[in-house]
């Protein structure tokens, strides 16, 4: 819900901003040059930047390991202790 309701705050931001009336661009006396140049050498900072940054982190999982199962059980036993039949836990080993 929130990444929704960000990416609709941007739109509509994005889409307020196209509808506002810009004047007219003019280029006057080298102005895009300047522009292009000042484009340029912004993009070059900032890829800088980007490209020396620590790359992410890399998650390994674990190696799988494996359980041998034990030899003993637990079962289910019945007997008579003098009132009637009961049933009792048991360890059994093999």
């Amino acid at each position: 819900m929130k990444k929704t309701l960000a990416a609709l705050v941007a739109v509509s931001t994005i889409a307020g901003s196209l509808t506002v009336a810009a004047p007219a661009a003019k280029a006057g006396d080298g102005a895009v040059a300047a522009g292009v140049v000042g484009g340029l050498v912004g993009g070059a900072l900032l890829g800088g930047a980007i490209a020396g940054a620590r790359p992410a982190p890399v998650y390994v999982a674990p190696a799988p390991t494996y359980v041998e199962e034990a030899p003993c059980r637990w079962v289910r036993e019945r007997f008579w202790d003098g009132y009637g039949w009961r049933f009792r836990r048991i360890q059994v080993c093999d």
